[in-house]
């Protein structure tokens, strides 16, 4: 049974009975994340995520992990380009405490000059961590190189000159920007009392809010396609290419998926079996979708011998083009429409997915979601879809790439 809820102030609420389940998930979702954020700011939605957890009034750092520990449960946060989410896991007899523990960081974190500073150094070495991941490396370098230097194409993590700059100031007046009554999504899932939990949300979270309308959320749209490189002292060469998606919203939406598993999105893809299996020239090599609220985009990663990027480059060219020039088979169309309908139902077995599932519908698309509908939507998807939604989307006249690697050149295309 699902029960939406839209406070007076905005909060909205989305509850998800899982009878027969043993634990419960409860999700904060703030529609704001990198995208958001100005030049100066960025990085300052992931700053905020972590410093939440460094005490409040009721409670020290310590005490906050200390208390979720003796539960047995287990509480977590993390950052997108969208949306920045805190959220619990816990069986069903410490829900009512993990909402509480949720809405005592959420609206009472101290923000200790001190904390403050100690996390700073905790979030630079995670930018060091990643930049010490060159497929990371690269694939943020490929953001920049499609959406350009602001919006969605800022990184999460944002630069260590940024958190380093960081102040209590700076953090309370995002916040009051961003972590408002009608910016804010509580999704929760497992065996649960909806009217209880309805009225836990009311007392622990609706009632607290002092701030109630959001400021104008920013829209990000491609760039000129750029082709960027890095160039790092590393075995292998690290190549990315992205063009033109469709945003979470289209119509479309179901067969790019599709289409995407086809592509690139698994072992029996065409990708993989092509680059790997027959060329022998990537150990990695894959593509994904990535669908935003406004736009979205088609992103290809392979990490290849050095000596081989070039051969590995045009390998990918031409499967791209033969990809767009033929369309698809019958047989890897059922094959990557049963892959896709079956990744969505068995996700609806854990309270986490089903948790983030609803809390996205409503936070991203202001809508609710209904999975009988959305399966059906998904059967009802044809091969004509899929092949219509091939020619629409990928299109090499909108490629933007980045390499990173030994060679301070960057990817050639001959199209």
């Amino acid at each position: 049974m699902i029960k939406y809820k839209q406070f007076d102030n905005g909060l909205r609420l989305v509850v998800n009975k899982m009878e027969g389940m043993l634990s419960v998930s409860i999700g904060v979702l703030v529609k704001t994340g990198s995208m958001n954020e100005s030049a100066s700011e960025n990085g300052i939605s992931h700053f905020i995520e972590h410093i939440m957890f460094k005490g409040t009034e009721k409670r020290s750092a310590f005490e906050i992990s200390d208390h979720i520990d003796r539960i047995g449960a287990q509480i977590n946060a993390f950052t997108s380009k969208e949306l920045t989410c805190y959220y619990t896991k816990s069986t069903k007899e410490h829900a009512h405490t993990s909402l509480e523990i949720l809405s005592d960081i959420f609206f009472n974190s101290k923000f200790d000059k001190e904390e403050l500073e100690k996390e700073k150094g905790v979030v630079i070495e995670e930018i060091n961590m990643s930049e010490d991941v060159p497929e990371e490396v690269c694939l943020d370098l490929l953001a920049k190189a499609y959406y350009g230097q602001k919006g969605l194409g800022q990184t999460i993590l944002g630069t260590s000159k940024n958190v380093k700059s960081f102040t209590r100031d700076d953090v309370i007046k995002y916040m009051d920007k961003y972590y408002t009554a009608d910016n804010v999504v509580i999704s929760i899932a497992g065996n649960v009392d909806i009217d209880n939990a309805e009225r836990l949300v009311k007392e622990y979270f609706a009632d607290k809010f002092t701030k109630t309308k959001s400021s104008l959320q920013i829209s990000s749209t491609p760039f000129e396609p750029l082709q960027l490189y890095k160039t790092k002292k590393i075995e292998q060469s690290h190549i990315a290419f992205a063009m033109k998606g469709i945003s979470v919203s289209d119509p479309k939406s179901d067969a790019l998926t599709i289409a995407n598993i086809i592509f690139g999105g698994g072992m029996s893809s065409r990708l993989f079996q092509k680059i790997r299996e027959e060329l022998g020239l990537a150990y990695s090599v894959y593509s994904y979708t990535s669908q935003y609220k406004d736009n979205g985009v088609i992103e290809i990663y392979a990490g290849v011998n050095t000596s081989l990027r070039d051969l590995a480059v045009n390998a990918i060219i031409e499967q791209l083009q033969k990809f767009k020039k033929d369309g698809i088979t019958e047989q890897e169309f059922y094959r990557g429409k049963e892959q896709v309908k079956s990744a969505f139902i068995m996700g609806q077995e854990s309270t986490g997915s089903q948790m983030l599932l609803y809390a996205k519908y409503l936070a991203l698309l202001n809508k609710e979601l209904d999975i009988n509908e959305r399966i059906k939507r998904l059967e009802n998807v044809t091969m004509s879809d899929v092949n219509d939604v091939i020619n629409a989307t990928f299109d090499l006249s909108t490629l933007a790439t980045a390499t990173v690697g030994s060679k301070r050149t960057a990817i050639s295309i001959n199209l």
